[in-house]
């Protein structure tokens, strides 16, 4: 019986719910012996000039061993995209000028953790205030200027002026224009980021950190230090949660090892959670402008959008996001004419990368509120609008406008299969009521349906797999967990090629030395790479094992099978182990695989609000999803990443954001100021079942990681719209809170713009 399929409990849980979960701030690795710890000294300014520094009572206090500044550091400012202007490099600790709230400035080295918060406070620095940059349209202004040196805010441009034709909505007998606000949000992972580095008798560096790829890591902090990578080791312990924000090394990961380096001592770092709040890249902040026109029967003949993105004070990898956005920008839909453009701009805040979705997520907000702002213009239920739009399945592999070729996808069977478990007519029916009676709680509605691109630029991942002669097995990869249960899923690959069961498979990651070649894991491309990995490299294995069993037992390669942990003659009670082929020799493969192409999940989710039009108050009363991504490996598994993501994607259209005052000082900078949700937020999710096979792989899977963020956020939104639609409201951006949909109730009643 193949285990495929199965609910297979996850084998990771024992360990973190009893023991607990090994952190980096728990590592008690000898190497770390006698370290030192790391505080830094950070701006509490947005913009200034630093007039000067300090350290000398800082020096002098209790435990503290060094108190390093920028003059003291010889490594070159950092910069991650090549096409940003170099005078948007990021120094390692701030010299001149202070760009964001929590920028570094000095780094204070003590015996004991508590000494170093202590000592940074007797730091002296001098700032001259400049003008604050917070938002978008002061930057495009190109007013003030975060770099002077570089003449502009813009950081990079993806297409341009000429990219907009004149005519792209001649044909159309209806045009809406709406500007939308994708706001910024925080990763928040339960451990903040942390990194800890030793130095060797050999020259080498050992550096343990919490990110979501060990490999690249390793990379990059090699190229940052000036330091060959083979002098680079990097262990990644227990991550918890990384939702992108943990993608490769930041800048912090190598100055911890060249202070380590520098004092000839272990130095050890983890910051506090409001530390996290303003230093850990944060995610979305784009500034959308849509434009959407058609026919009146409903049939979308034109679509633009033109983005403007938050890139912070310094460019990282959230300069690249929009790119995706631009990509799958026509989201499902078969639209005959898109044009997009993009422009990534610095601000004096906190530098933006991924978060759960990457890109992909602002491009279906933006398309589907389009959608319901056209279906609201023309008349016509958005259910509607949005299944007379989209490519039949027959249309598929089917090439969108912004290039991405979709694997598979029935879009209109979703929507249906949301509809009709939803109730959809009765809900129309029961809003409809509602309105006539004029009751103070009123429903909305919401729809969206979506498509996402998995495993972009990253479908290659190695495996390893190895029996060893006592029955048990290791898998090394390439991917790096931080809750998703690879240590199952690639146990359950390897089982179901080897016959061995799951808990005699140990699942290793995250050592450089011991897995040297690796991708990590994001963009939810961990089963369709580093899953058929292991799933290519444990059948390639038994491939082995029936060649070398096949003198043993004296019978032909073609009469041999592997079930049950042995290789056997079909039809015969003639066996032998794996465990005892290991005994005689090494039975051990390395596998490459390589997709070559992305994939394209799907889905569609509804989303029922109850909203309170005297408060302004919305609650999800119910929502129901769609998130196809293939063949389904482990249900337990999927489903609780379509849990995350549903749970991300509310909180988004409801309550997160990351707020800057004029001066750029954050305002969300702790859990008591920033509105993650608790369970008794969310409702009860209704997980439908679809399973539309890829090509593109042998076990048909696509990912499965960011698809409820992609899908649930622009459904909520819509129905909260939905909600208040009758009273004349158009669009509400997110996050819908009670203060924001106040507002837009007594703007409408009053007549004005909210």
């Amino acid at each position: 019986m193949s285990i495929m399929g199965t609910r297979v409990r996850r084998v990771e849980d024992p360990v973190f719910l009893t023991r607990g979960a090994t952190y980096t701030d728990d590592l008690t690795d000898e190497r770390l012996s006698g370290a030192l710890h790391l505080t830094f000294v950070r701006s509490p300014m947005a913009h200034a000039r630093i007039t000067g520094v300090d350290t000398t009572a800082a020096r002098e206090a209790p435990g503290v061993v060094a108190v390093i500044t920028a003059d003291e550091m010889d490594l070159e400012p950092t910069k991650h995209f090549p096409a940003v202007p170099d005078a948007m490099a990021r120094p390692w600790l701030a010299k001149d000028t202070v760009r964001f709230v929590g920028e570094p400035v000095a780094a204070v080295l003590t015996e004991h953790a508590y000494q170093g918060e202590d000592a940074a406070e007797l730091v002296e620095v001098d700032y001259d205030p400049l003008p604050a940059v917070t938002t978008l349209k002061q930057a495009l202004a190109d007013e003030t200027l975060l770099f002077p040196e570089a003449g502009t805010n813009l950081a990079v441009a993806f297409g341009g002026e000429d990219e907009f034709s004149d005519d792209l909505f001649a044909d159309c007998e209806v045009v809406v224009t709406q500007e939308i606000v994708n706001q910024r949000v925080a990763a928040a992972p339960l451990e903040t980021r942390g990194a800890a580095a030793a130095w060797g008798e050999d020259g080498r560096v050992t550096l343990f950190a919490s990110t979501q790829n060990a490999q690249q890591t390793k990379g990059e902090v090699a190229g940052w230090l000036g330091v060959d990578p083979g002098l680079v080791h990097v262990i990644t312990p227990d991550v918890g949660g990384g939702f992108g924000a943990k993608i490769g090394a930041d800048p912090e990961f190598a100055l911890v090892a060249w202070l380590a380096r520098h004092v000839g001592r272990p130095v050890r770092w983890n910051e506090s959670r409001s530390e996290n709040m303003t230093g850990m890249l944060q995610g979305r902040a784009q500034l959308q402008t849509i434009t959407i026109g058609g026919n009146r029967d409903g049939k979308v003949l034109a679509y633009r959008l033109d983005v403007l993105a938050d890139a912070g004070a310094y460019p990282r990898i959230g300069v690249a996001l929009p790119t995706f956005t631009r990509m799958m920008a026509g989201g499902v839909y078969d639209i005959p004419k898109v044009e997009t453009r993009a422009r990534v701009l610095v601000t004096n805040t906190t530098s933006t990368g991924a978060y759960r979705g990457a890109g992909r997520p602002e491009a279906t907000a933006a398309i589907e509120r389009a959608i319901d702002l056209f279906a609201a213009e023309i008349g016509k239920d958005v259910a509607e609008v949005r299944k007379l739009n989209v490519p039949p399945p027959d249309a598929f592999p089917y090439t969108n406008k912004g290039g991405a070729q979709y694997d598979s996808g029935e879009y209109a069977k979703a929507i249906d299969t949301v509809l009709e478990a939803a109730g959809y007519q009765g809900l129309r029916a029961e809003q409809k009521a509602r309105r006539e009676r004029g009751e103070v709680l009123q429903l909305g509605i919401g729809l969206s349906c979506f498509v996402e691109i998995t495993a972009g630029g990253m479908t290659a991942e190695d495996a390893t797999v190895e029996v060893h002669p006592d029955g048990t097995v290791t898998v090394l990869t390439g991917t790096s967990p931080h809750g998703q249960g690879h240590a199952t899923a690639w146990a359950m690959l390897a089982s179901e090629k080897l016959g061995i069961p799951v808990e005699k498979i140990t699942v290793k990651h995250g050592d450089t030395d011991l897995i040297p070649k690796g991708i990590g894991t994001m963009g939810s491309r961990s089963l369709q790479t580093g899953g058929v990995a292991v799933y290519q490299a444990a059948g390639e294995l038994a491939d082995l094992a029936k060649q070398r069993a096949a003198d043993l037992l004296e019978a032909n390669v073609d009469d041999l099978e592997v079930a049950d942990g042995a290789v056997r003659v079909a039809g015969t009670g003639t066996s032998i182990t794996l465990a005892e082929l290991a005994e005689k020799d090494q039975l051990r493969i390395e596998s490459h695989w390589d997709g070559q192409m992305p994939s394209f999940p799907f889905g569609a989710h509804l989303a029922v609000v109850e909203l309170d039009i005297e408060s302004g108050k919305a609650v999800v009363d119910r929502i129901l999803t769609i998130d196809d991504a293939g063949t389904i490996l482990n249900p337990l598994l999927a489903e609780g990443q379509r849990h995350g993501g549903i749970a991300q994607g509310i909180a988004q259209a409801l309550l997160e954001e990351v707020v800057y005052d004029a001066d750029g000082n954050p305002l969300t900078a702790t859990f008591a100021d920033y509105g993650i949700p608790s369970a008794a937020e969310l409702p009860s999710f209704t997980l439908l079942t679809m399973e539309t096979p890829t090509h593109l792989n042998p076990i048909g899977a696509k990912g499965i990681g960011e698809a409820g963020t992609i899908g649930a956020t622009p459904a909520v939104q819509s129905a909260v719209c939905d909600a208040v639609a009758h009273l004349g409201i158009r669009h509400i951006d997110m996050p819908a809170t009670p203060l924001r949909v106040w507002t837009a109730i007594n703007a409408a009643q009053n007549g004005s713009d909210a």
